[in-house]
């Protein structure tokens, strides 16, 4: 299901009172329309053009031009094959489906990558480091083998499927993984950016990419591994996030800027690596650190950053705009963020409260 319309319900209602009056013809009948839905989620399952765009589907073109230029590129779906339409038509032979037996794609990719290909595996996040870390860190991380992990609908992408379906723990877990290359992209083109900028990488990488970002980079930028890129200047506070968080983090600075606070913005686009140069000088710039990510208050991108300045006694303001270590609702994307102050406005509150405005 991809919205919140209500299924039609089918046949007589068994509940309903027994009635003499004969039924009214079909023709006659008026259908009740259901209820327009809202707020829509990303549908990566069904076979159409948007799969074969850039901005709709940045990860399935860009591994399909990947795999004209380079023999060795092979792709594992765990039941995405939609996304990967484009290379399934350019190059059948080199597509795998393996459905949802995630665990073994893991470790089927961990044989090719030892063969000497170049496999890159598309699963759904909910299932990915965090039902995977044991396939990741034996078979691949620890093997030192090629294997890039992408992860489609993270964070609270496939939110109405119920918690079962949120992927708010897979940074903490991913980052823990030793030799595992982490990264976030914050839009379309720093996805095509970072699948381009990875593909020599002698390493497994895992790829966390978010659904419904802002744009942020008008071009897929030249990523250097292991460094932030700062996205927007500032003096009086940082804002550092990854994922869709860099996105409202700008709209958010935007709307500070028009209240005469100035906030830089980082894009923490490596996790693992993290760019402690950059943290370090952020903190001593402005001295005050804002992070914001669509993941648990725990183990993310603010546990790096408390980590860092703790061990390096830096004196520094932080504040930390997460998920919360509860039982989290269910509902569609929109709403979650918009519950949980994952939104530009939200950002701006956490913001002015750090600034003391």
């Amino acid at each position: 299901m991809t919205d919140t319309q209500v299924p039609a319900a089918t046949g007589p209602d068994p509940t309903a009172p027994a009635t003499d009056a004969p039924e009214t013809p079909a023709a006659e009948r008026r259908e009740t329309p259901a209820p327009e839905a809202r707020e829509k989620m990303v549908d990566v399952f069904a076979d159409d053009k948007g799969h074969t765009q850039v901005k709709t589907n940045p990860v399935g073109v860009e591994i399909a031009r990947l795999a004209d230029a380079d023999d060795r590129v092979v792709a594992l779906s765990a039941d995405m094959s939609a996304v990967l339409a484009d290379l399934r038509a350019r190059h059948p032979g080199r597509y795998f489906e393996f459905g949802i037996a995630e665990t073994n794609t893991i470790s089927a990719a961990a044989g090719m990558a030892a063969s000497g290909l170049r496999p890159y595996v598309l699963s759904m996040a909910p299932f990915g480091a965090i039902k995977c870390a044991e396939q990741l860190r034996t078979d691949v991380a620890y093997n030192h083998l090629p294997v890039r992990f992408v992860a489609r609908l993270s964070g609270l992408a496939m939110g109405f499927f119920g918690t079962s379906h949120h992927a708010v723990e897979d940074i903490a877990i991913a980052r823990t993984l030793t030799n595992l290359t982490v990264v976030a992209p914050a839009d379309s083109n720093a996805t095509v950016g970072l699948l381009r900028s990875t593909v020599d990488h002698d390493g497994p990488v895992f790829y966390r990419v978010s659904e419904g970002t802002l744009p942020v980079y008008p071009e897929p930028p030249a990523f250097a591994y292991g460094k932030w890129v700062e996205v927007r200047p500032g003096d009086d506070l940082t804002i550092i996030g990854y994922g869709i968080g860099v996105g409202l983090a700008l709209a958010a600075a935007e709307t500070l800027a028009a209240e005469g606070i100035e906030a830089a913005v980082l894009d923490a686009v490596y996790l693992k690596p993290f760019d402690r140069e950059a943290l370090l000088a952020a903190a001593e710039r402005t001295g005050k650190l804002l992070t914001v990510e669509e993941h648990n208050e725990i183990g993310g991108l603010g546990s790096i950053v408390a980590e860092v300045l703790g061990r390096q006694r830096v004196p520094a303001d932080l504040d930390s705009l997460a998920l919360p270590d509860v039982d989290l609702e269910v509902g569609v994307p929109a709403a979650l963020h918009a519950h949980y102050d994952l939104t530009p406005d939200g950002v701006a509150r956490r913001a002015r409260a750090l600034v003391g405005a």
